[in-house]
């Protein structure tokens, strides 16, 4: 079948199964557009503010769906809005195509109107890139930048395509998608079994977890796993929702803003069993003390991972899901009852509690989140931006189920979160989806209630707002003798007319007494809401581990004097 390249694009999206896309129209990709409103009873194109709110979008709907999210842009700097929506998926292993346009193929390399090396920009971060040159080459291209983005570790992958090309013919044949393939060692299973050696003999097991698990949807095998090794379970950021929350194996997060539990468990345990998390510096801490005396196992999909910020004594390089499945069937049920009993001990004495700074109807972020947690049952989707509000978020949000949460863990993206709940909600109409924001982010993305309020998408935006950058605010006062530099973000933005002026519903919590009728009348409305949730601008993130300084010695309260 003859056809041209803007349609070939579209066929070989159906062929993937995509039914949603995100993006903003321009003159490089007008003729993608045009096939995209021949082709629109089939695939679902939302419109953003901003193309990278549109990378986010398409993000988010990744992370929460487990689909390949695609996004397109046009040339210029339609394209380069993308890059710290692509930075933000390569460095969480996300896996989206992004479908750029560029100037037609005779004006490349002659500093044409909108003109931009888009592959050179993103080569650094991107699993793989293309630039289309030649229409018969399109539809495989599309077809291999799907399978790219899914194969091993999962990431983006970007594919330019000259105007010229999507304007020409050339035949086109449809073809079935081949499943994505992970190449596990020669020597997987030999792996498996050294490991599964150490797992039996360990007295007192540990079990930290990452995104990883999520990715390859091991969830199911991770928690007959836990269950088999009669284990304590933190977590990482990323992976917050690869193990249900409310079970009492689980100790909370790990790392600089981890629970005093899971550092206790760390320090304590004779084996450390690492799934699908590379040691980031934020876990870590500090290298150089990080479980030393403790041996630990590393089950990682990306062989570079493996040994690249810690040595560790046993590895298993392959498919997380495969491997769990293995170590299910060859391990024995495990007790360790003393050792549980250790864990609950320090459960009940380190739990987390914010205290108020004023009286008992101070809004505590804990317990707006704690509210939202009941109110859904933990059967919401929730997003984020980057800040206080994430790690609260991740600190008593009790998640329940998988592709759960979307953050931004690996670049720490503010302005990322109203995007990826736009992208959450289109992927997940019947769950409710709310974002958790900072005001310092919400300056950021704001544009984007426009996008809720566009195409009727009801997302909560839940803004906590101090008129300070909290996090940051933090840092200057523990580590830089209370210069707050900057710091101070207050615009005198009235909350509530903005929403009105973007035609959504706005409502405020500005005390205790607030926080359930507010948030149940959010969850009833099935419409986009602004909520303005006021709190005290020195309300910090505790525990607290300084950079630099050993996980076990964590900060557990801040002299405001």
């Amino acid at each position: 079948m003859l056809m041209t390249g803007s349609d070939i694009i579209i066929e070989c999206l159906l062929e993937q199964g995509v039914d949603t896309v995100f993006g903003y129209p321009g003159g490089a990709v007008l003729n993608i557009y045009d096939s995209l409103y021949m082709y629109s009873d089939k695939i679902r194109h939302v419109i953003t503010a901003h193309e990278q709110a549109a990378c986010h979008a398409a993000d988010g709907y990744s992370r929460t769906t487990g689909r390949t999210g695609v996004v397109i842009a046009t040339s210029g700097p339609g394209a380069t809005n993308l890059v710290t929506g692509i930075a933000t998926a390569y460095m969480d292993s996300i896996p989206m195509v992004a479908i750029t346009g560029n100037v037609s193929t005779n004006l490349l390399g002659l500093d044409s109107f909108q003109e931009v090396d888009i592959c050179g920009i993103t080569m650094p971060v991107v699993k793989h890139n293309y630039i289309v040159k030649d229409i018969s080459q399109l539809a495989d291209t599309i077809r291999e930048a799907f399978a790219i983005a899914n194969e091993g570790r999962k990431g983006p992958v970007l594919i330019d395509v000259p105007k010229d090309v999507t304007i020409a013919k050339t035949e086109f044949t449809r073809t079935q998608p081949k499943p994505p393939v992970h190449h596990n060692p020669y020597d997987i299973n030999a792996q498996i079994e050294a490991a599964a050696e150490l797992i039996k003999a360990a007295e007192k097991p540990f079990i930290y977890a990452g995104g990883g698990v999520v990715s390859c949807d091991a969830v199911d095998e991770m928690s007959e796993f836990v269950r088999k090794c009669d284990a304590p379970v933190s977590l990482s950021l990323m992976g917050q929702c690869a193990y249900d929350n409310t079970k009492d194996n689980y100790i909370g997060m790990m790392g600089m803003h981890g629970t005093k539990t899971a550092a206790l468990a760390l320090s304590h345990c004779d084996l450390m069993v690492v799934l699908g998390s590379r040691f980031s510096d934020r876990v870590l801490c500090n290298a150089n003390t990080f479980a030393k005396g403790t041996k630990i196992i590393h089950v990682e999909i990306d062989p570079a991972e493996i040994g690249k910020n810690i040595e560790v004594d046993c590895y298993v390089n392959g498919d997380l899901k495969y491997i769990l499945s293995r170590f299910n069937e060859i391990l024995p049920d495990m007790n360790h009852e003393g050792w549980m009993g250790r864990i609950a001990d320090w459960k009940g004495k380190y739990s987390l509690k914010m205290i108020p700074f004023c009286d008992e109807e101070e809004v505590l972020p804990q317990d707006v989140i704690e509210e939202l947690d009941r109110l859904t049952n933990g059967e919401a989707v929730i997003t984020t931006e980057v800040g206080q509000h994430q790690m609260w978020a991740a600190q008593y949000y009790n998640f329940k189920n998988p592709r759960s949460f979307a953050s931004s863990g690996g670049l720490g993206t503010m302005g990322y979160g109203l995007g990826a709940a736009i992208g959450s909600k289109c992927g997940n109409p019947d769950k409710p989806v709310i974002n958790i924001a900072g005001d310092g982010s919400f300056f950021m993305n704001c544009n984007e209630l426009s996008s809720l309020a566009k195409h009727n998408i009801p997302v909560i935006e839940l803004v906590f707002e101090n008129n300070v950058l909290g996090m940051v605010r933090q840092w200057q006062r523990l580590f830089y003798d209370k210069r707050f530099s900057q710091t101070d973000i207050d615009r005198g933005t009235d909350f509530m007319k903005l929403a009105e002026a973007f035609g959504i519903e706005g409502l405020v919590i500005e005390k205790k007494s607030d926080v359930t009728p507010v948030l149940e009348r959010a969850l009833s409305l099935n419409k986009p809401v602004l909520i303005e949730c006021r709190i005290h601008k020195d309300i910090n993130v505790l525990p607290m581990v300084p950079a630099g300084k050993d996980i076990s010695e964590p900060i557990m309260a801040i002299d405001l004097d």
